[in-house]
């Protein structure tokens, strides 16, 4: 089963029509955000100008039956806590939101779809890293 979750930055991506997200996110059997990444995208929504237009489209990607909004939970937070001690031991840290969407991924053996280049010293999960298309 192909599981991806996507980051802010993979789904604003897929919703400019990036190439490589479009193509992972439609060919995903399961589709995965977490509170951390709705709240990200809602706030983000709030700064901008399309603040109806885009919740709007995030209601309807969220409608589908393929996508999923993931607790946050005991067994996340072991994972967050995996992945930042490894981390600090290597002298590098990521984002708070991004541990805990690094943990959501590693959890449910989901694929993250990113243009954060962080992301690649999380070694516990898989990326489809994004290039930035022009």
């Amino acid at each position: 089963m192909n599981r991806v979750i996507i980051d802010t930055s993979g789904y604003s991506a897929f919703m400019r029509g990036h190439s490589k997200a479009k193509t992972h996110i439609q060919s995903a059997d399961e589709i995965y955000l977490n509170p951390v990444i709705l709240g990200e995208l809602l706030f983000g929504f709030r700064m901008g100008k399309y603040k109806q237009k885009n919740e709007m489209e995030l209601n309807e990607f969220l409608s589908s039956t393929r996508v999923n909004v993931l607790s946050i939970d005991h067994e996340t937070a072991k994972r967050y806590a995996l992945i930042l001690e490894r981390l600090k031991q290597q002298g590098t840290l990521i984002p708070t939101n991004d541990l805990w969407i690094a943990a959501s991924a590693m959890q449910h053996g989901a694929t993250l779809v990113t243009l954060d280049r962080h992301f690649l010293k999380v070694k516990e999960i898989l990326i489809e890293f994004l290039i930035v298309e022009a």
